[in-house]
Formats: C-alpha cells, sequence, structure tokens
C-alpha cells in the first residue's frame, strides 16, 4: 500500500488528520454509534505515541457553509474524548490567523479538534484557497476518512495537494482500500457477490464491475423481482422496475459471458400489505399471487444461499434480502448473516459494506463474525464500481 505512514517519525511535527466524526445522535446529542470514532483511534495514536501532535479535521452534519450551534463539534467533545482517550483542544476557528501558533504552543502528543469543517463555504466547493489556509496549520496531512473519499472537498482532496511528499493514508484507509483489494484483486475463489437492496438502478454499475473478478451472484431485496420479471415471473404487487427489465436481461447475459453463476430466489416470505403485522405465506416466487408482495426470501432460497456461502473463500455482502427493519421479513438476512459468519469461522474473507448491510451487521450483532465492515457506504459502492476516489487519487498522486 503506497504512502503508509506506519514507519514516519512525527516527533515535533503537527499532523493534520482528516477523519469522518459525522456520527449519528439521539435528541439529547449523546452519540449513538461510535463506529467511525472508534475507528480512526488507531491513526491518532500511532501519530501521538511517535510525539507529534494531531490537528483532526472533520464535518458534521449539513450547515451549508455557514455556523450554527446546532452543528458545532464543541458540545461533543466530552465524548470524544472518552472514546479517543485522551484531552482535547477545541480550535474554533481554524483559519483565524492565530490558530498555527495557538497549535505549536501546546506540547508534543496533543490533540486538537478544529471546528465543524462544513461551516465553511470553501470546503464543499473544493476551493484551493481555503485548502491554503488548512495547510498552514499542519506540517504532514493524514486522509484518515474514507466515508467522505468520494468527495472532492478541500480537506478531504484539494488539502493533500499541498503536502507533495508528505501525505499519507490513515490506518483505517489502509483496511478499508485493502479489504476491496482483497475482494476485487486478490480474492481466493470461489468468490461470491451477495447484491440486495431495492433497485437495481442503484446496483447496476457496482454488478457490471464486479463481474470479472466473481465465481457467484447472488441477487436478493427488491431488485430480485425485476430479474424474476425478466424471466417471465408473476410477481404480484412486488416492487419491479419496469423501465429496468431490459436491463435487467442485459445483466443475466452478461453473467454468463463472464461464466458467473446466477442465484435468485426461488420463493419468497409474501403478504398483502407493506406491514409487520401482516397475514404471510410462502410463494413460488415465479407465481406470487396478485394481490400480494414478496418481502423476504423464503426458506428454499436461504437453504440455496446458504450453500453457495457455504462454498466461498471471498465473500461481498452488499445490501438485505428483504425488509429487515420488520422482524417477520428479517429471517431471510438473518440467515444469510449466519451463512456468511460460518463461512468466515471455516476461514473464508468476508466484506460487508453499503449502508443497509452494515446498520443489520450492527443491529443483529455480526460486526465481530464477519471479516471486515466498512466505514463508507457512498465511497464504499464507488471503488466497487471502479471509480477514481478524489480522496484516494490525492494521497496517491505525485505531486
Amino acid at each position: 500500500m503506497q504512502n503508509s505512514f506506519s514507519d514516519f517519525d512525527f516527533s515535533g511535527k503537527i499532523a493534520l488528520m482528516r477523519v469522518d466524526f459525522n456520527v449519528p445522535l439521539d435528541e439529547k446529542k449523546n452519540i449513538t454509534d461510535a463506529t467511525r470514532i472508534q475507528a480512526a483511534k488507531d491513526s491518532i495514536n500511532t501519530v501521538l505515541q511517535s510525539g507529534g501532535k494531531v490537528v483532526l479535521l472533520t464535518h458534521f452534519g449539513r450547515p451549508k457553509g455557514k455556523k450554527s450551534e446546532e452543528f458545532s463539534l464543541q458540545s461533543l467533545v466530552p465524548q470524544l474524548e472518552e472514546i479517543l482517550g485522551h484531552s482535547i483542544n477545541f480550535l474554533e476557528d481554524p483559519t483565524s490567523v492565530n490558530a498555527r501558533k495557538w497549535i505549536e504552543d501546546f506540547p508534543e502528543k496533543s490533540l486538537i479538534l478544529c471546528e465543524n469543517i462544513r461551516f465553511y463555504p470553501g470546503e464543499e466547493s473544493g476551493d484551493d484557497s481555503f485548502a491554503t489556509q488548512l495547510a498552514k496549520l499542519g506540517d504532514v496531512y493524514i486522509n484518515d476518512a474514507f466515508g467522505t473519499a468520494h468527495r472532492r472537498h478541500a480537506s478531504t482532496a484539494v488539502l493533500a495537494e499541498k503536502f507533495s511528499k508528505t501525505k499519507f493514508f490513515g490506518l483505517l484507509m489502509e483496511k478499508e482500500l485493502h479489504a476491496i483489494e482483497k475482494v476485487l484483486k486478490e480474492g481466493k475463489h470461489p468468490i461470491t457477490a451477495v447484491i440486495g437492496g431495492a433497485k437495481v438502478s442503484s446496483k447496476i454499475t457496482v454488478i457490471e464491475n464486479i463481474l470479472p473478478a466473481i465465481d457467484h451472484l447472488i441477487i436478493g431485496g427488491g431488485m430480485a423481482f425485476t430479474f424474476i420479471r425478466a424471466n417471465g415471473g408473476m410477481v404480484g404487487k412486488s416492487m419491479v422496475e419496469e423501465d429496468k427489465i431490459e436491463l435487467a436481461v442485459d445483466l443475466m447475459r452478461k453473467c454468463e459471458t463472464y461464466n458467473v453463476k446466477l442465484h435468485l430466489p426461488v420463493d419468497v416470505i409474501a403478504a398483502s400489505e407493506f406491514n409487520n403485522a401482516s397475514e404471510t405465506s410462502e410463494e413460488d416466487i415465479m407465481k406470487i399471487p396478485f394481490d400480494k408482495m414478496g418481502l423476504d426470501v423464503g426458506p428454499k432460497s436461504r437453504a440455496l444461499f446458504h450453500d453457495v456461502i457455504l462454498d466461498s473463500k471471498t465473500i461481498l455482502w452488499n445490501g438485505p434480502l428483504g425488509v429487515f427493519e420488520m422482524p417477520t421479513f428479517a429471517k431471510g438476512t438473518v440467515a444469510l448473516g449466519d451463512a456468511i459468519a460460518e463461512a468466515t469461522a471455516l476461514g473464508a474473507f468476508s466484506l460487508v459494506g453499503g449502508g443497509d448491510s452494515v446498520s443489520f451487521v450492527k443491529q443483529f450483532g455480526y460486526e465481530d463474525k464477519v471479516s471486515y465492515v466498512s466505514t463508507g457506504g457512498g465511497a464504499m459502492l464507488e471503488s466497487l464500481e471502479g471509480k477514481e476516489l478524489p480522496g484516494v487519487a490525492a494521497i496517491t498522486a505525485k505531486n
């Protein structure tokens, strides 16, 4: 991996580190999911233990370039101190003329947090002069915010260009990029991709990009019904993207071209209403009654997918198989999670990425049962689509 900072001597240096602390809060402003904060601890500790200072840059919410008490990071400092295990010095205005001197006056191994970087309109517009202002705060730049790597914002991409020889990926970024490489470039075969979710249209480019690398493709969730319709099935009231049926046909042809075995559900748990309390029935996915909709995969599909997963050495999971938010329709996704956990325990490498999959894994306790859970939803998807992420390109570029 390029630009690793693990062996760099940070003694006497100020490291500007872009992290992703855009975390959810409850109504009392308590952090409800600290995963992204905890994921940055290794990089922060590496710099501090080496004798450097760390200046953290992060966004929080959508303040749209304006200062706002609602989106200020200052109120989160006590919780951040507890999670990170370090006292934090809060820099209210990282663009002030005295900011660099203020940072320099702290002893080595100090941790500084800058106010919400999105309070400044130059952040989201990728303004060069704003990035130049930020660059004055540090001697070294580290990007450890995979969740924002797909944005060309000032602190995620433009800032890196100001540090030609002292710019690095953080340890979290290294893990994220390596996990994707382990699936798409270095994966042990058979490689299986499980793609779920509501719409084919949101996953087209992902599927097309991964086909050359994989052996099996499992399709689930609402998007499966578009494929079933393309095969002549009767799907009742189930979700179908009518304008994407031809696309589904084309994707099935491409599976044949790349010798990828496509696995579609064969049965569903159906209901007449989109409601957890609805009366359910097991239906053949090709013959769902006109007044019912499929909301989860059935037992035959679960058994079929289990066998495919257990035969896999590398597994990519992006998207649930049913409406897991409703317990009645979560059984298929739970069965998939169990199968992936079982395969992982037997030595397979499993990567979970994408908002709904990650939410499921956390909610149902699979985080420690899979190999890696990505912290970046949009960035993960764009990586799988084969797109170059601006935050990654800015580190690897020679300038």
